[in-house]
Parts: structure tokens; C-alpha cells; sequence
């Protein structure tokens, strides 16, 4: 080729999208907004450098939509201002903003990302960031940003293209064909459990078996049918493959995603850090026997570098029997978000895990035991000792009994129906995906033919 040819032909960038809050409570999907852009790009031969990324962020936010999940894309393209246009019409035309929405989207020319990015968005993942801090962030680093709205979606929008992955997991989420919006979703159960059975463990989170339960299906309007988590491509379509439903479907993607990760909660809570709506970890000593309230609630006091902080745990996540049995001087690393004081108590940490450290020997005092007869000894009276009342055997004093703890130094963690997305389950607590395993040829996107 000659030099001449190739000053001539157009120059490639680089471009990160992100984008976020372009749902309502009763409608649209930020995933599904992003399945459509993915599509017109498919169509105008666009290269796509990695999965598409959704990454959720902090789940204690209190004017999260669902999952709290924003969006971003990387793509190489000849003609970025062509693209940034058409990817405004799609936020204007698939963000539910008559009911409350407040898209944001960021544009990124750039491969390499600067740490000032990353470090928003470990932010973004346990504490509150306001939509000021996003806008002065955007104006500060000479981002092309558009918004509707208050602009809250910029936060995600920021937040999705700086997210560094140490540990991923894959979604693939399939959609519905419009006139389906809003209706009843029908799948089959049995279909569902099979899935599960055949692809475990490289699928999670897909039924919980105690309750009958199906976990891949939301419940509310939007355009999701049903989303499978999991740890490779592979895994997800023979699990889409298996699953059995009447209802004719749009499409699918996979999305790369922190989901299942347990990042909302790798940062230490400290009396500074500990805000209302703020997650992350704790390190400390029960220093109180635990209080159980009329619903089957646990609360119980932990100290921590000399403070003292309130814990609860909600007997709809199952670990509120642990919860009970433990005693003052356990040793217990926690994890949660912190609920902002109320009238009856200070900030709380709602828990999501509880990991026993070491556990305190509990000791009651007893009558003595009869080593004759293995019978507990009656008293003969105060100041008079104890007597076997088989053998007539004597003793003077009682004795400390050990009490049985019933509990095991490990993780509790919520039943499988009160996971949050981030929740890291059972199956990956020793697991790590951190190599970059994309290539275009991958069956990642699928638009289904009528």
C-alpha cells in the first residue's frame, strides 16, 4: 500500500461510552438501552474491544432503580462524531424520563483510562456521590457529557468507564420484544432448575431450591425476560439453550459485570467513612448479647478500634439465627451498608455477611456432677453443698459448665433468594477472573430473526 493511501485513510479512535440512570420504577433498562446501541454499532461494522462492562454500583443508595447498574462500551471507530450523535437519539429515545429518569452519558476518546477515573468510581461503589461532584468531575477533565434531568446518570456514566476489573464475572441478559413490556413473564420452573443443575458451578445465583424459587427473572415493567450470571461465554449460552419458554424473544447480550464480586464491601468502615447509605467492612469484638425484636430482627453493638457501632440482621436474609447465638468477646469480621439514625437508634450496619473470627468460650455455672452416676447433684440447702440423690455422693461447690456454641469460625452468608448482585457466593469465594478472555468471534450479541 502506498504511503500516500495510507496518510489518506481515516484515522482510528479509541472510544469509551458510559451511560446510566435511563430507567424509571416503571420502565426502560439501561442494559436494554445498551443492547441497542450495541446493535446499531454491529450494523455499521464498528469494533468492539471488550464485552460490553455493567458494573453495579453501591447498592445502599436510596434512589437506585433495581440494581443500581450503569453501562459503558469501548470501541475503536473512524468516525466518533458520527457515533457520539446517534448514541445521544438512543439515550433520548430509550430513557423513561416522563417517569423520573435522569440520564447521564460520558464520551472518552482514549485507551488507557487515568487513575483519576478509577478512583470516582471506587467511590461510586461504596459511598454516596452527588451529581455536583460528577458534573465538576466531567468539566475538570474535559469530558464531552450530555444529560436530562437533575444529571444524576453522569455519576455511573463517570463511574462505568474508570471501573477497573480485578475480579468479573458474565450476565447474559435476554430481551423481550416490545409489545411484551409490562406483561407476566412465563418460564418454565422445572427448565430453570435443570439449567442449574447441568451448569453449576459455572452459572450461579439461577434458583433457589428451599423455596421453588426462580432468580433470573425480574418482576418489574422493563424489557429484561430473564439474566443468567456466570464465569464463562460457554456456560451461558448452554444455559440460555436450556431454559424453556412460550414467549417468542428479541435477542440477548452478555455483559462483563462486577456482579457476584463482593466489591460494594471491600472497604473499611471507620467512625470518618461510616455515612449514611455508605458500604463496606468491619473488624471487631461483640460487645453485647444480641437483642431479638418481635419480627425475628437481631441487633447487636461490635468494637472497633475503640467505637462502638450498632449491627443489625433481618431475619428474611436467614442469618438472624446466627446472629442470636452469638456472645460478647467473638471475634467477627462483618460486612454491610450503613443505614442512616433513627429515632430509636444511631447509624446501623444492615449486614450481608457475617465471618466468625474466634469464638468466646461460653461457661454457665451448674450443681456438680455426680462422676458415679453422671447425675446432676441436688443442693441440700443454701450454704450445705450438693448430694447425688442416687449414691449419696457429696460436693461442696458448683462448677462452670461449657455451653455448646453451635456455631463454626466461617462465613454466613445470606440465603440465596437475599443476595444482592454484588453478593459473592458460596461457589466463588475462591475465585478470581481477571484475564481478559474477549474476541469479537465470541457469540456475545444476538438479535433473534422474526
Amino acid at each position: 500500500m502506498s504511503e500516500s493511501i495510507i496518510q489518506n485513510m481515516p484515522k482510528k479512535t479509541i472510544l469509551n461510552i458510559g451511560f446510566d440512570d435511563t430507567d424509571s420504577p416503571k420502565g426502560m433498562c439501561t442494559t436494554f438501552l445498551a443492547y441497542k446501541v450495541v446493535d446499531l454499532l454491529k450494523k455499521q461494522k464498528t469494533e468492539f474491544l471488550d464485552f460490553p462492562r455493567l458494573i453495579r454500583f453501591n447498592p445502599n443508595i436510596p434512589w437506585k432503580t433495581r440494581g443500581n447498574g450503569a453501562v459503558s462500551i469501548k470501541i475503536q471507530t473512524s468516525n466518533p462524531t458520527k457515533i457520539k450523535n446517534q448514541i445521544k437519539n438512543l439515550v433520548s429515545k430509550y430513557s423513561d424520563t416522563k417517569n423520573g429518569a435522569n440520564p447521564g452519558l460520558v464520551f472518552y476518546e482514549n485507551n488507557s483510562i487515568p487513575s483519576q477515573f478509577e478512583k470516582f468510581s471506587n467511590l461510586a461503589l461504596w459511598q454516596l456521590i452527588n451529581r455536583d461532584s460528577a458534573k465538576k468531575f466531567a468539566k475538570k477533565n474535559n469530558l464531552e457529557y450530555f444529560y436530562k434531568g437533575n444529571g444524576q446518570g453522569l455519576v455511573g456514566a463517570i463511574g462505568a468507564i474508570g471501573y477497573d476489573f480485578h475480579d468479573y464475572t458474565l450476565e447474559l441478559l435476554s430481551y423481550r420484544k416490545q409489545q411484551k413490556f409490562g406483561k407476566e413473564r412465563k418460564i418454565s420452573i422445572n427448565s430453570v432448575k435443570e439449567m442449574q443443575e447441568k451448569t453449576f458451578p459455572d452459572t450461579f445465583n439461577s434458583f433457589d431450591t428451599k423455596k421453588g424459587r426462580v432468580l433470573i427473572t425480574p418482576h418489574g415493567p422493563d424489557p429484561v425476560f430473564f439474566g443468567v450470571r456466570g464465569e464463562n461465554v460457554d456456560s451461558l449460552i448452554s444455559a440460555s439453550k436450556i431454559l424453556k419458554s412460550d414467549e417468542k424473544l428479541d435477542g440477548y447480550m452478555i455483559f462483563k459485570s462486577n456482579q457476584g464480586t463482593g466489591d460494594h464491601l471491600k472497604n473499611e468502615l471507620t467512625l470518618e467513612t461510616m455515612r449514611p447509605y455508605a458500604s463496606g467492612k468491619l473488624t471487631g469484638i461483640v460487645s453485647n448479647s444480641p437483642k431479638i425484636t418481635k419480627g425475628g430482627h437481631v441487633f447487636f453493638k461490635i468494637l472497633s478500634d475503640n467505637n462502638e457501632f450498632w449491627c443489625a440482621v433481618y431475619k428474611p436474609t436467614g442469618m438472624s439465627v446466627i446472629a442470636s447465638k452469638l456472645v460478647k468477646g467473638d471475634k467477627i469480621l462483618v460486612g454491610g451498608g450503613v443505614r442512616k439514625a433513627s429515632k430509636n437508634f444511631p447509624r446501623i450496619i444492615n449486614l450481608e455477611f457475617i465471618d466468625i473470627i474466634s469464638l468466646e468460650k461460653a461457661i454457665k455455672i451448674s450443681n456438680p456432677l455426680c462422676k458415679k452416676c453422671n447425675k446432676k447433684m441436688k443442693s441440700k440447702g443454701k450454704g450445705q453443698g450438693f448430694q447425688c440423690v442416687r449414691c449419696g455422693k457429696k460436693s461442696s461447690r458448683k462448677i462452670n459448665e461449657a455451653i455448646p456454641r453451635n456455631l463454626q469460625e466461617k462465613l454466613y452468608l445470606p440465603k440465596i433468594s437475599a443476595h444482592r448482585h454484588l453478593t459473592r457466593p458460596q461457589q466463588r469465594q475462591n475465585i478470581l477472573n481477571n484475564s481478559s478472555n474477549f474476541k469479537n468471534s465470541l457469540p456475545w450479541f444476538c438479535v433473534y430473526e422474526n
